[in-house]
């Protein structure tokens, strides 16, 4: 008959397998929502979206394709996110240098409401020119979030109005428009440069 330290020892060894086994169906994203996922140990974010530029042209994924995009999600009326995140971008851009052109630079509005492409036009006329905006309608933007498992919520304000609630990540897609990563909000810029150079492959 096994002692008691033997029987301690085998269930630890079991629950130590369990815990690898269920940490390798985590990071590989093979859960029943993500069969692209299990196939290829690549997150299953991103895909197939129909929106429109600033000067009121139909845009897809398609039309980033070739290169690697660097995309954001927002709204122009948001308070403090956005305009940040826009601002770190174009600083981010500017220390490319000519690196920058390898990369497509995105946002794109949650907030289809408001925000019309000559809004859009209007707003990143702020920040640096090489980055695209995009919006569409109530549909259209479900969609596209939907495909980049992006949160939005509209949130009404005191004076009758709304703001909305949203995933404060950049995302960074490969050439073939395939997730690689994110730059996080808050994080150090030196990263979050070197992160960018790597994308554009440099």
């Amino acid at each position: 008959m096994p002692s008691r330290r033997t029987a301690l020892l085998a269930a630890a060894i079991l629950a130590i397998a369990a815990a690898l086994g269920a940490y390798v169906l985590i990071a590989t994203g093979s859960g029943r929502n993500s069969p692209a996922a299990s196939a290829t140990g690549i997150a299953a974010i991103g895909g197939p979206f129909t929106l429109t530029g600033t000067d009121g042209r139909t845009v897809t994924e398609a039309d980033l394709r070739g290169k690697p995009t660097v995309i954001f999600f927002g709204f122009t009326f948001c308070p403090d996110v956005c305009p940040t995140t826009l601002a770190e971008l174009s600083g981010l851009i500017e220390a490319l240098g000519d690196t920058a052109d390898r990369l497509n630079f995105v946002f794109v509005s949650v907030d289809w409401e408001r925000d019309r492409p000559a809004t859009m036009a209007s707003y990143l006329s702020a920040f640096d020119p090489r980055i695209r905006g995009l919006t569409g309608t109530q549909t259209e933007i479900a969609q596209v979030a939907k495909a980049y498992r992006v949160f939005y919520e509209r949130v009404p304000t005191d004076n009758g109005g709304y703001t909305i609630d949203h995933t404060a990540s950049v995302f960074l897609m490969d050439a073939e428009g395939r997730f690689t990563g994110t730059l996080a909000y808050g994080e150090d810029p030196a990263v979050m440069l070197q992160k960018l150079r790597r994308l554009a492959g440099a």
